[in-house]
């Protein structure tokens, strides 16, 4: 069945025979793109990301259908956003996600240029570590929930969307672990909790479970619940065992289905507080929630633990990945000593 192109999703309206397409084919082509993406359990943010890729695919060559694209178009769109955006490789890789995602998935079609598109090359670059020092000094220029998502990134190695979106119950106090559930790349898995961390965990909870009843009492209450858990499980979402430990101060609206709730808090508290903590303890290195986490990973290699461990608690894939953090060691992984320093 062929889509149509809502001129409501993005600015310039075709014309001639575009705006027939535009006006006779439905449903949308964007409501389309959306609806393939949740059937395939894409998060919210590739869902906004792809969507715009595909909106600016389109308003770059005339607001014509894809299907009257070819490769050409693509390599023309893709060498745009690399010479004239600057964008990093990454991006541009997105990108080129974005569109093979229409043509594959959406539109249904395979043609043989898509196989042939090349894409960027990722540069590799080591990752910003802080001293143990440093660490210290951005912490104590920190106060209340900030400090507290910071404190939780370098003492469990959680990717900040992992820490953001824990829920009470994957907070084990009896064995000291945090249980990270659909993590990169769909897997579960179990990083430690750190002891000087439950107390504060605990007051966490406890605040949370307070908005909760709250929200309760006004008619609300009710949290997201991811791969229809909500209708397998018809009482799950109202439970405080599914709640976030880090819910938002205020309710809000869910785009996916308009339905009110309280979500957990946003990412901007996090890299707000780190980039104002870092400006105040004169730190010069870029901190983001992600250095945290770098921070973690090198730090417990520089107290000697088995890489392996690091890798599980990490996450990660490939044991490639992890081996990134012993390029950042001063002494590097067998402790090498530069010969001038032997002299």
């Amino acid at each position: 069945m062929p889509y149509g192109i809502d001129n409501d999703e993005f600015a310039g309206e075709p014309d001639g025979l575009q705006a027939d397409i535009a006006k006779e084919l439905r449903p949308s082509l964007f409501d389309e793109v959306r609806r393939v993406l949740r059937l395939n359990h894409y998060s919210i943010r590739t869902e906004d990301a792809y969507v715009g890729w595909i909106r600016r695919y389109i308003e770059l060559n005339g607001c014509r259908h894809p299907r009257q694209l070819g490769a050409r178009e693509l390599e023309t769109f893709l060498s745009r956003l690399a010479v004239d955006g600057k964008v990093a490789a990454s991006t541009q890789n997105q990108a080129l996600a974005a569109i093979l995602f229409l043509y594959r998935d959406v539109l249904r079609q395979r043609l043989d240029w898509m196989e042939d598109v090349i894409r960027a090359k990722k540069p590799r670059r080591l990752p910003t570590v802080l001293a143990r020092s440093e660490v210290q000094g951005l912490l104590a220029q920190m106060d209340g929930r900030p400090r507290m998502l910071a404190c939780v990134l370098y003492g469990t190695g959680l990717r900040l969307l992992e820490c953001l979106r824990l829920r009470v119950k994957d907070v084990d106090f009896a064995r000291n672990e945090i249980t990270v559930r659909n993590g990169k790349g769909g897997k579960d898995r179990r990083t430690l909790l750190p002891r000087s961390l439950v107390e504060p965990f605990q007051q966490e909870i406890e605040r949370a479970r307070v908005l909760h009843a709250q929200d309760l009492a006004a008619g609300f209450g009710v949290v997201y619940l991811p791969y229809a858990l909500d209708r397998k499980y018809r009482s799950a979402n109202r439970e405080f065992a599914w709640q976030y430990v880090f819910p938002a101060l205020n309710r809000s609206v869910d785009p996916r289905d308009d339905v009110e709730r309280r979500h957990h808090v946003g990412e901007g508290v996090v890299s707000r507080a780190l980039k104002q903590a870092r400006q105040r303890a004169g730190i010069t290195k870029p901190v983001t929630a992600h250095t945290m986490r770098h921070s973690f990973a090198t730090h417990l290699l520089e107290s000697g633990y088995d890489i392996r461990t690091i890798q599980e608690l990490l996450g990660h894939k490939d044991l490639a990945t992890t081996q990134i953090y012993t390029h950042v060691l001063n002494r590097g992984a067998s402790g090498v000593l530069s010969p001038l320093d032997q002299t």
